[in-house]
């Protein structure tokens, strides 16, 4: 990546935050930042949308980075504004974007609760380097208080298990227990009775009791750690678990006011910060972690790390390993055969490399095509007949760690595809995609009914595969002695679709 001078502007739930950044050979450097509270969240978690107030408000502040940005010679096309939950949950949010663009000429992207645990892990694992092993060796739990949800993620010994976003934040918590019991019980009953909802999900996922790494991120957890912990690296600091506890207790009881007062935070942090220091202990105290990391990198950091990410770096081949793991606790969950499904994974992944030049699919599509493999028959949980289609269901309405909504749509399409009938314009979900997704389903489930045929009696008779292009096939020739009697006859059908897609037919020897 060329040098340049880059801004990542977020507008969240309280506030509206600037980072001016140095991107040089694929590394960056944070020069300047800025922030200017914004009451966003307390309208949308109130009404559904945003006021003409806050609009203006909005506007207001963006105009004031618009000349700050222009001092430093960066230009609307190198501001990355992005927006979180308060933005996303407004009705009225296009008309909003559009304000801005029109007004300030920045392009404003809404990110879903999915990419914000991507950007959240990437700045985490940065991070934390590798100066805390037991991120990778044990069980451990990432959380992010928001003003309008916290995400949630799990590991098990390093791999991913489930991502969250759950609609809890510290603003609708304050709301909620304004208009209930009041300051004295606000938060012992009405938060025990919601974390209490929330780890029953997490329990089924993972035991919580088993979690040996808690790792806080967010500006309340970066107060906390500059208050009661230690430095682990730059971009690092650690808790006791004794110590986080010890100062949730002794600010339980304060007002507002006392927060400004004591802890010398402004007005607009306090009105958040009791509450999300009460969630975070709550949900330290269902893990076994005797100690907290946190990292001094917020969500704009995350975006920063994104952006000079190479497609063939450590980090990024990393994040999409998580991105497998995650399905294949997903494929756990319903019970599916891992050994297939692996296997299926495999030769996919084989023929992928090898037909790059015929495909033209990139690395991203790789890592969907390796998901849909691992989950194509997932839906036999339902039923053996039909699973195809159950699968589909199941993928579109479940949630993998790194995948937005759109890519999950479009691996669940080709899950659908995997086996059957060709796609059609009679078939919705198909029809819905875009037509270079519609493209993309094609490909990758020629490819994967190709590759599910090679292990046609779920015994992996075929070992290893070689991949041969020629004039007018692809040969696939199998190693190893083994009767390939039940693959030679089902691919005599399954390649069909790959025939048609990519002009070639299939030979199996």
């Amino acid at each position: 990546m060329e040098n340049k001078l880059v801004a990542v502007l977020e507008i969240g739930s309280t506030g509206i935050r600037l980072i001016v950044a140095q991107i040089e050979g694929g590394r960056w450097e944070v020069l300047d930042n800025a922030g200017r509270p914004a009451a966003l969240g307390r309208d949308v978690f109130n009404s559904g949308e945003l006021s003409r107030e806050s609009l203006l408000e909005c506007l207001s502040v963006l105009q004031n980075y618009k000349e700050l940005l222009a001092g430093w010679g960066i230009a609307a096309s190198d501001t990355h504004v992005i927006a979180t939950s308060a933005l996303r949950s407004a009705r009225n949010r296009d008309m909003f974007i559009d304000r801005i663009r029109q007004e300030t000429d920045f392009n404003l992207s809404v990110v879903d609760g999915v990419e914000e645990n991507r950007l959240m892990y990437l700045g985490v694992r940065f991070a934390l380097k590798q100066d805390l092993p037991m991120f990778w060796k044990a069980n451990s739990m990432v959380i992010e208080i928001g003003g309008g949800s916290t995400e949630i993620m799990l590991l098990r010994r390093g791999q991913m298990v489930a991502a969250h976003s759950i609609k809890l934040g510290t603003i609708i918590i304050d709301q909620r227990t304004r208009s209930g019991a009041g300051p004295g019980l606000f938060h012992e009953r009405y938060l025990n009775e919601v974390i209490r909802n929330a780890t029953v999900q997490l329990n089924d996922e993972m035991d919580l009791s088993h979690v040996r790494t808690f790792v806080m991120a967010g500006s309340d957890a970066r107060f906390v750690s500059l208050q009661a912990g230690s430095e682990l690296n730059e971009h690092c600091r650690v808790i006791s678990r004794n110590n986080f506890i010890a100062f949730a207790d002794r600010i339980r009881g304060y007002t507002i006011e006392e927060c400004v007062q004591k802890l010398g935070i402004s007005y607009s942090e306090a009105e958040g910060f009791i509450p999300g220091i009460l969630v975070l202990k709550l949900f330290l105290e269902q893990t076994g972690a005797a100690r907290i990391a946190v990292p001094l990198i917020s969500i704009r950091e995350g975006y920063l790390i994104d952006m000079t990410l190479g497609v063939d770096s450590d980090l990024q081949k990393e994040f999409f390993s998580q991105i497998i793991a995650s399905a294949v606790n997903l494929g756990r969950k319903f019970h599916f055969d891992e050994a297939h499904a692996r296997h299926v994974a495999k030769f996919c992944m084989a023929l992928f490399d090898a037909l790059v030049k015929v495909h033209g699919m990139n690395r991203r599509q790789r890592m969907m095509l390796e998901t849909a493999a691992i989950l194509h028959d997932i839906g036999t949980y339902i039923k053996a007949s039909g699973h195809n289609k159950h699968g589909q269901y199941i993928v579109a309405n479940s949630e993998i760690f790194g995948l937005p909504r759109d890519e999950l749509d479009l691996i669940a399409n080709v899950i659908r595809y995997h086996r059957g009938d060709a796609p059609s314009e009679a078939d919705i979900e198909y029809i819905s995609l875009q037509r270079e997704e519609r493209i993309l389903v094609l490909k990758m489930a020629s490819i994967l009914r190709v590759a599910d045929s090679l292990d046609r009696g779920h015994a992996q008779q075929i070992k290893d595969l070689t991949v041969e292009r020629r004039a007018e096939t692809i040969a696939l020739h199998t190693h190893g002695g083994h009767d390939i009697s039940l693959e030679l006859m089902d691919i005599e059908e399954k390649a069909r679709l790959f025939q048609d897609t990519f002009g070639y037919k299939i030979v199996l020897n």
